[in-house]
């Protein structure tokens, strides 16, 4: 329902002279421990001019940094469930992805996991491999493990941009916001900063002293002070706008983040924000949003049930169904995999959006939902009270402990 209130909004074409480089928009994701939030934050106290008072005075969930006159902008997002739950309302946000690894420790499941957002989300993929400050580090190893799952270095002759940095020893930080500069440059990141806004609710919060008070990110147009906006089911005039460094700014335009104080409710993260030009216009929108959240709420199916999943499928012109394994064992997780990609069928193909080792997690099931993935369990089941979730969010999720059963199952779908 991204676009579905376009019709609404009075909103002028972008004119070709109007349309400009803009900065990437970049998710870090990996491993717990293996140092996103520390190269995160490393980053910005580098970037952080040390006249600033108090430096970064809150945390606002993004941030822009500049890298010889250019600028990045900076999602941080607390897990890849956040990731995937922004990218299931239609949020389709970042542009590059760095996957952080650490060299001491190397590809873990949530590595893997990792993997498989960035590249079910069709986004650019740099690896940021951290602690190579530590002893006894064995960069072959990470490299091979990696290239098991698609991601080769450059060095070794592949696509994917390998940046060695040191969290701890602040190195390697300025390597990495260039290769993420080059990458940018690869991409021809485009937007126009001439109209009324465009954003994403990137979080949201009540505050006792202020109000709701909401983080968005600017896609498109410029965001300006006294604009009234629609978020998701709310609305509001924009009273104050500050900056990552708590500066208030009177303006901002596409791929900066900026938190927002004026909308009269709490949006959800994932909300899509619009300028408009009056309330006549914003509580049209709202009503309109709120009728397709009534009839997506009251369907009996998700867009991954099996039903809706098929007529997707029969849509296409070389129809693929998707499928998240999650197995016991990676032997059994590759055999499974290996076996659902050799089914042979010339109207159909079988397509791996994940593969995992343990129990089917609620990580699991947003992928499967944004994906409008099959999720199947091999001799593993789901966490306590996510069956129930799943049925309720209509995914298509089977379990078996025979794999020739599985693949039949498989087979039948496809």
């Amino acid at each position: 329902n991204v676009r579905t209130v376009d019709d609404l909004i009075a909103r002028p074409m972008d004119s070709e002279e109007s349309i400009t480089e803009r900065p990437p928009i970049v998710t870090i994701m990996g491993h717990v421990d293996h140092g996103k939030t520390s190269i995160l934050d490393a980053i910005r106290e580098t970037q952080v001019a040390s006249g600033e008072a108090g430096g970064i005075t809150q945390h606002i969930g993004a941030y822009t940094v500049e890298r010889n006159s250019k600028h990045i902008a900076f999602l941080d997002t607390p897990g890849h469930a956040a990731f995937s739950s922004m990218r299931a309302r239609g949020a389709e946000l970042t542009d590059i992805c760095v996957i952080v690894v650490a060299a001491d420790d190397g590809v873990m499941p949530q590595t893997v996991e990792a993997i498989s957002h960035a590249k079910s989300s069709n986004v650019a993929i740099i690896v940021a491999i951290n602690k190579m400050d530590k002893q006894g580090i064995n960069l072959d190893r990470v490299y091979n493990e990696l290239a098991e799952h698609g991601i080769q270095s450059e060095e070794w002759g592949g696509d994917y941009q390998f940046v060695k940095v040191s969290a701890l020893e602040r190195t390697g930080l300025d390597e990495l916001t260039d290769a993420i500069l080059l990458q940018a440059e690869m991409l021809e990141l485009k937007g126009s900063s001439d109209g009324p806004a465009r954003g994403t609710i990137i979080e949201a919060n009540l505050d006792k002293g202020r109000g709701p008070v909401a983080t968005v990110m600017v896609t498109a147009g410029t965001l300006r002070k006294g604009d009234i906006i629609v978020a998701g089911e709310t609305t509001g005039r924009v009273r104050t706008m500050v900056d990552h460094l708590g500066k208030k700014v009177d303006s901002v335009g596409p791929s900066t983040p900026v938190e927002v104080i004026g909308l009269t409710d709490v949006p959800m993260a994932g909300d899509q924000v619009d300028a408009v030009k009056d309330d006549k216009i914003a509580a049209a929108v709202i009503d309109k949003r709120a009728e397709i959240l009534a009839k997506e709420r009251g369907a009996t199916s998700s867009r991954a049930s099996l039903e809706d999943l098929l007529s997707k499928v029969a849509s296409e012109q070389i129809p693929e169904i998707p499928f998240i394994v999650k197995a016991d064992t990676q032997g059994s997780a590759e055999a499974i995999c290996d076996a659902l990609l050799k089914i042979e069928s010339e109207k159909i193909k079988a397509k791996i959006i994940h593969k995992g080792v343990g129990g089917i997690n609620s990580t699991d099931l947003s992928l499967a939902e944004t994906t409008g993935s099959v999720l199947f369990g091999f001799n593993v089941r789901a966490a306590r009270g996510l069956s129930d979730e799943a049925e309720n969010r209509g995914l298509t999720v089977k379990y078996f402990s025979i794999i020739y059963e599985l693949i039949d199952a498989a087979k039948a779908i496809m």
